[in-house]
């Protein structure tokens, strides 16, 4: 039976989408991994920070508050920290005034890091506004809902062979052809690949990795109410995870989609720089991974029709914030695709939409 919407991609975005889509229409999400939220959704610093990305981000994010607060186990306080060294000024102040940071002196910073090195670190900047997302209660939270309304979520379902057709699509995957209507590119860092092979332009949309460092905590410190941190200008940050400490070299290096792991230089050098801002040093990793943060050419999402093939819908370029937008983001997709007033200003909108590449 054909679908009225068909979603590739079981990230965030997709599953998101198809909790909204289900309750308007006939819904079939595919998914080519054993399970949802495999890639990049799966390996995200889970922060909502409403503050954080370029204005279209920003609307997003905040729109999404009332979402994350409506279910009181999706969000647990966190805060953030920013950290700058010598001739780090002007990185240090463009992010706390871009991130509604506020200053303070070092030896309140140490109160909330102890580990905080009084040699390298000269100024310190503080906010409460950042949580961490339970980003596998929110995935599961939107499955459930999405299989509640009657959406099929089929897994071990890559697409490989995409027609268009005179009523839409028909999508080939190991588990049998599925046909609809309106196909929506959920795909992350394979967006311009699935594009492609539905005969539409890509976008541009690139994947860019990212590295993680699992470390124990240092110094033995209970870290469990430690901030984010960053380095002034994003040159590293570290987050409290599972009792351990999570490290990122901040990298976005331009490669192919793949199922991606850490560079192991790239990783040294990150937590390098993050050594130099703490006291304690990394005696060894308790284990490494990486991401790929796919962004459009402007590194604003891509929410919206192609401007060339109606029945094409892009959700995609999502960047890092696809986990604190994914209640806005998901919303303007369905209002878009059943042809509802849009709830965010109508600019945010245009800003999102691929026709913008003309």
């Amino acid at each position: 039976m054909a679908q009225d919407y068909i979603i590739i991609g079981g990230g965030i975005a997709g599953v998101s989408l198809a909790a909204r889509l289900a309750p308007r229409g006939s819904v079939t999400l595919l998914e080519s991994e054993a399970h949802l939220a495999h890639h990049a959704s799966g390996r995200s610093a889970a922060l909502y920070e409403p503050h954080y990305g370029l204005p279209p981000v920003v609307a997003l994010s905040l729109a999404s508050g009332d979402d994350f607060r409506a279910n009181p186990n999706l969000l647990s306080p966190r805060g953030m920290m920013i950290v700058a060294g010598p001739g780090e000024d002007a990185a240090f102040e463009a992010d706390s005034a871009v991130m509604d940071l506020h200053e303070i002196r070092f030896a309140e910073a140490l109160t909330r890091v102890p580990v905080l090195n009084p040699e390298t670190v000269t100024r310190v900047a503080v906010a409460d506004h950042a949580w961490d997302i339970d980003t596998d209660l929110l995935i599961q939270t939107y499955a459930r809902e999405a299989r509640l309304h009657g959406a099929r979520i089929l897994t071990h379902a890559p697409v490989t062979a995409i027609r268009r057709t005179d009523s839409g699509w028909s999508v080939t995957t190991p588990l049998g052809e599925v046909e609809g209507t309106v196909l929506i590119n959920a795909a992350g860092a394979w967006a311009d690949p699935v594009a492609a092979l539905a005969g539409v332009t890509p976008l541009g949309i690139t994947p860019l990795r990212r590295s993680m460092a699992r470390i124990p905590a240092p110094g033995g410190h209970d870290i469990s109410r430690w901030p984010m941190i960053f380095g002034a200008g994003e040159a590293w940050y570290c987050k409290p995870d599972a009792g351990a400490l999570i490290v990122s070299p901040a990298e976005e290096d331009p490669c192919e989609a793949h199922d991606a792991w850490a560079d192991d230089m790239v990783l040294a050098e990150g937590l390098a720089r993050y050594e130099e801002r703490v006291t304690e040093p990394v005696t060894r990793m308790i284990a490494n991974w990486a991401g790929l943060r796919s962004f459009a050419p402007d590194r604003v999402p891509v929410i919206g029709f192609d401007s060339r093939e109606p029945a094409f819908f892009w959700l995609a370029g999502q960047g890092g914030y696809g986990f604190q937008t994914a209640p806005a983001a998901s919303r303007l997709a369905a209002d878009l695709l059943s042809g509802a007033a849009p709830a965010v200003d109508a600019a945010v909108v245009a800003a999102l939409s691929p026709t913008r590449f003309g």
